[in-house]
């Protein structure tokens, strides 16, 4: 009988030795087995035995609270379900008030997870006065963490506990500590879709009009996280509702002092332009569009520019032009000749989208020309940006009104000293390729495509042999043997080991497009004279090769020249050499 009260205190003997542990990994760990640890106390003893434990003596580093404020949203089913889960409130209730914010973030969202367990019985009684609780406490860290926990229950409670949630949320974006407030614009949005329409208009729009002018301490980090919150409360109402209650606010936040305001209303100005509808944004913040892509602030500009597009097409067919023409045309006019790089890119990666909307003669007329500004910009990202999104324009105006400008262009990118930026410049060819058509591919770009075969980056190299085999597949097969192929072989005779090594990497991908024929014709023999290079570097993968060739190859050009040439290497004195002819010979049998 000893013994086996003795083994049922064991799990918490370990437990309480492990937390005890000086060493945080030990104690992290220990934290990461509580299931199993609830599992072998059974449901009963966890909700009176290791819950109240759990809740009375955590004290430690924040990364052990963390897991334990993960695991606890998890253990419903280890304390018996959904009508024992309140028993759970308490050691989340206290990880929900501790000074780390990750700690306190990951309590609210498993207090959240546990909210949704409970009956509405339950949240009447147990989970609306843990968030009274944390609404009142002293320190800030939980009042903070209140304000996520309102939009959980406030559906579940009775008219006049409702009330007091309100009141409660009114509160707390009032409070004096801006953390607090920050907190309560950052939920308001959640809040809001929970909340009846008549309180939503007497009660909430009120406090997220305070919140946007948030003055006290000149808190702008309070105004930008309104913004959001105004966003989601306007997809609540009606045009009129929020012609009336909401813009006063959008206007001042796209006018607002602090330059990271701004930035935010120009980063969600296409929700805010979703949420307000049409009539709205025809009357009203087309001008405050335009205002955000001449800010002063340069990441102003480039946020509102990089949302030109996706503004454009969100307008209703019949007012595009209407609305484009006089507003947004003169503003992208002006930011093609922005001093600011970031601004350019940033317009640059749009842009051509505006083709499709804006028509044939006007991209002739209005569009054309700044592109071909944007091409002959001193920056990489703004001239990739452009030849990145050359499909549009093709669909539109077709692309030879740009090639003569593009080729200066893509050759600039292509030789640049950034390595990543060729490497950009190379994952476009097959696109332009297509797009120029096989005459100017191979009288203009063809050779840059050879060249990108030696140079002097690994990355590169390989890039140029995938896109050789992308190549193939827009121009076919002939136009291989008779324009890249003879080129690609001829690199095996190249005093340079590593340009050998890339012969090889071609014909891997080329194999894969190629027809057998031409395999065994032009690039077995190729492979087969590497096997005898001086580098074991170059002739293992040759053996590599040919196991990747192998499957294609008929039954007479294995027996008489790839299994020869691989047992010869299977003989070779570089054990690396000898192994991957091995694995070879192993597939060709």
């Amino acid at each position: 009988m000893a013994n086996a009260e003795e083994d049922s205190l064991y799990p918490i003997a370990v437990l309480i030795d492990e937390l005890r542990n000086e060493d945080v990994q030990l104690r992290l760990n220990s934290i990461k087995k509580l299931s199993t640890i609830a599992l072998a106390l059974g449901v009963e003893r966890t909700r009176t035995e290791l819950i109240p434990f759990l809740t009375d003596t955590i004290e430690d580093e924040d990364e052990v609270l963390w897991a334990l404020a993960e695991q606890l949203g998890h253990f419903i089913p280890l304390v018996g379900g959904p009508e024992h889960a309140s028993c759970l409130l308490p050691p989340l209730e206290n990880l929900a008030t501790v000074e780390e914010t990750v700690v306190r973030e990951k309590a609210t969202e498993s207090l959240k997870m546990i909210a949704a367990e409970h009956s509405p019985a339950d949240i009447e009684k147990h989970f609306a006065p843990l968030v009274k609780r944390l609404s009142q406490g002293e320190w800030f860290t939980s009042r903070t963490s209140a304000c996520g926990l309102y939009a959980v229950c406030y559906p579940h409670v009775s008219i006049s506990l409702k009330q007091e949630l309100r009141l409660g949320f009114t509160r707390l974006s009032t409070d004096d500590t801006p953390m607090v407030r920050r907190a309560a614009a950052s939920k308001m949005g959640e809040f809001a879709k929970v909340v009846e329409v008549e309180h939503l208009k007497s009660e909430l729009i009120p406090l997220f009009t305070n919140l946007a002018n948030d003055e006290q301490f000149s808190q702008d980090s309070v105004r930008l996280l309104a913004v959001e919150a105004g966003i989601t409360i306007a997809g609540l109402l009606s045009e009129s509702d929020i012609e009336q209650m909401l813009l006063p606010t959008f206007r001042s936040a796209a006018a607002d002092k602090s330059w990271r305001v701004r930035f935010m209303i120009a980063d969600k100005f296409i929700e805010l332009q979703k949420a307000v509808g049409r009539t709205i944004t025809k009357n009203h913040l087309v001008f405050h569009f335009c205002g955000l892509l001449k800010d002063v602030e340069a990441e102003v500009r480039a946020s509102a520019a990089a949302k030109i597009k996706d503004f454009c097409l969100n307008l209703p067919a019949d007012i595009q032009e209407e609305v484009m023409m006089p507003n947004v045309l003169p503003a992208v006019k002006e930011l093609v000749c922005d001093a600011n790089q970031h601004v350019k890119a940033a317009l640059a990666s749009v842009i051509m989208g505006l083709s499709p909307i804006m028509g044939k003669d006007n991209t002739v007329q209005h569009l054309l020309p700044l592109f071909l500004i944007l091409l002959k910009d001193e920056h990489s990202d703004v001239r990739l940006n452009i030849i990145s999104n050359l499909d549009s324009v093709n669909k539109v105006i077709g692309i030879h009104q740009l090639s003569q400008s593009l080729l200066p262009a893509i050759v600039e990118l292509a030789e640049d000293p950034k390595w990543r930026v060729r490497l950009a410049i190379i994952e476009h060819m097959p696109l332009l390729a297509e797009q120029l058509g096989v005459e100017f591919f191979d009288e203009k770009l063809n050779s840059l495509c050879m060249s990108w075969l030696v140079d002097g980056v690994f990355a590169i190299r390989s890039a140029a042999t995938s896109n050789l085999k992308r190549l193939v597949a827009i121009f076919g097969m002939e136009w291989a043997q008779n324009t890249i192929i003879t080129k690609v072989l001829s690199m095996a005779r190249d005093p340079n080991y590593l340009h050998r090594m890339t012969t090889l990497f071609a014909i891997n991908v080329l194999a894969e497009v190629c027809p057998p024929d031409v395999i065994t014709k032009f690039m077995v023999p190729v492979i087969s004279n590497l096997a005898n290079d001086p580098v074991p570097n170059v002739r293992f993968n040759v053996a590599k090769t040919m196991a990747k060739i192998t499957p294609v190859l008929d039954s007479g050009t294995i027996e008489g020249q790839v299994k020869p040439c691989l047992r010869r290497l299977n003989g070779d004195d570089d054990h690396d050499v000898k192994y991957f002819a091995s694995e070879a010979l192993v597939l060709c049998n």
